[in-house]
Parts: C-alpha cells; structure tokens; sequence
C-alpha cells in the first residue's frame, strides 16, 4: 500500500510530500514536533500530545496555522489512512520556507506534516533481557541556551550522543547535564529503583516532560510506590536494585547495566517488569491514569 502523508491541509502520497529547500525547518532545525504511539488503532495520550506541540511552538513564538481540534483530526486522518493499528505517528511543524539567515520574520507558510508507520525501536529480546547503557561524553544541552522542555527539530546533541553509543555497542547512552548530574538518555527518561523506592531526575534537570514517563510515575503510585524526583548521579544508577527507560516509541524497558557496572542483579527487575505489564494495559484501555 502506498505511504500517504499529511501535508499542507491533505493527504499526498509519499513521493508528493515535499517541503521546499528554503524551509527553515531544514536549514536550521526550526520546528517543533511530536513522536506519538498508536495502539488498536487508538492514538494513544492524544490530547497530552497535542497540548505539548502547541507549548512547544509557543516558546519558540511559532504559530501553528491549525488549532488543536484540526491537528488532532489530521493525525488521526493520517492514521486511518495508512491502516496502521499498531505503530506511530511523527507530528512536524516547521517554521516555514524564508530567506537565508535567522530571521524568522522573512519566513511564511509554516509546515504541519503527520506521518504514521510502523516502528519498533528495540528488538522484541531486549524487553526480556534489558538494556546496556554507556555514558556520553556528549553532555545534554545546557536548559538555559536550548531548553529540553521544547521538542524542537534540533536533535542533534542527541544523535552525537547515539554515535557513542554505536561505537561502543550499547543499546542506549546516558546524557548528563551541565553540572554532571544525570538528565536522560537520547531518547527517554531514565528511573531507578531502590529499596523499592523509584527515583528519576526532575524537569530542571534539562529533560523532556516525557508523557510516558509522566504515566508511569502515576501507575507507580496507583501501585503504592513511592515516586521522587530530585537530583540523580551516576552513583545512584550504579547502585540501583532496578533501572528503567520510558518514551513513546520505547514505552518502559530495563536497563541492566552502566559502563560495564550490572545493575542489581543485571536483569530486569520484578518492578520493572510490574509496571510494563501496567502500562501495556494501560495502552489497551484496561486502566486509566490522570495526567492534567
């Protein structure tokens, strides 16, 4: 079946949906956009998602030349479209085609681009075995020059970081912030566990306001677990009983071991594992969690 992309207010098929070269988008990573899951043909955390996209393109004074009800609606047009049950949808909006430089007051026509497809970001073994981690020495951006919180185009400081990774032959790389403590890893939220007590670095910590993160930490405490977000080092993930990543396109998956260190027992653990099963359910309808 041909690919149809959402682009410029239709649907085209794949080899039509084109930008211009001149789009700031492509020239300078100015855009924002999200990476959202799709479970038996339900977008999943819809409204959180496109709530967050239109955060984001506010700090960065983007104006989205849709409303919420119309993006929503494309999203899921793109969705049906492509028959996709299972899978995921990258939402795009670019500043726009403008002159050269960094003026964003000569640019016009910003891009709203929906994507749906299938995705598997680990291989199917890995959720049974977890992940390695090594740790970058790529820092995360410092918060004050290009805040986390914003999901902009700009992912290169992350795929610096994947680059180790690559090299070194582990699943997945830690990133610490500007002051060495750690923020996430290239793309997810990373907690530990210890003594049954889950921890994971705050928002101020240069991270993503991650979605699954935000629906794990309350199936946790649908569980009776205590969650904190403070400051973490690598320390803390050393000695951890258990560690997990989340994200949309990883959802919950263990991480077994730290440059080499295993964590715990190096396996996953029985509370990573409790809230996977969680969340699985959750993506099926079968529990609700509140993230206003």
């Amino acid at each position: 079946m041909t690919q149809h992309v959402f682009l410029a207010g239709r649907l085209v098929p794949e080899a039509e949906a084109t930008v211009s070269v001149f789009d700031h988008g492509l020239l300078y990573g100015d855009g924002v956009f999200e990476g959202i899951r799709v479970y038996g043909g339900s977008v999943f955390l819809h409204d959180a998602h496109i709530d967050r996209l239109f955060e984001s393109a506010k700090a960065i004074h983007l104006e989205i030349p849709m409303s919420p009800a119309e993006v929503k609606a494309a999203v899921e047009q793109t969705v049906e479209a492509n028959g996709v049950t299972d899978g995921y949808v990258r939402l795009v909006v670019t500043r726009g085609s403008g002159a050269l430089g960094l003026d964003i007051r000569k640019t016009a026509n910003p891009q709203v681009i929906v994507i749906a497809a299938d995705i598997a970001l680990y291989p199917k073994e890995l959720y049974q075995s977890g992940l390695k981690l090594i740790t970058s020495g790529t820092i995360r951006n410092h918060p004050a020059a290009l805040p986390a919180r914003v999901k902009s185009l700009n992912y290169l400081n992350n795929i610096l970081a994947k680059i180790e990774g690559f090299a070194a032959g582990a699943g997945e790389v830690l990133m610490l912030n500007h002051v060495g403590q750690v923020a996430e890893c290239t793309g997810d939220n990373i907690f530990v566990i210890k003594r049954g007590v889950i921890k994971t670095p705050p928002l101020d910590a240069g991270i993503l306001a991650g979605l699954t993160r935000a629906a794990v930490i309350q199936l946790a405490k649908r569980r009776g677990l205590e969650v904190r977000e403070e400051a973490m080092v690598r320390h803390d993930i050393y000695t951890a009983d258990e560690c997990f990543l989340t994200g949309s396109a990883a959802e919950v998956i263990a991480a077994v071991s730290l440059d080499g260190r295993p964590i715990g027992d190096g396996k996953p653990g029985p509370i990573t594992n409790d809230l996977l099963a969680d969340f699985r359910a959750l993506t099926r309808g079968e529990i609700e969690v509140d993230l206003s």
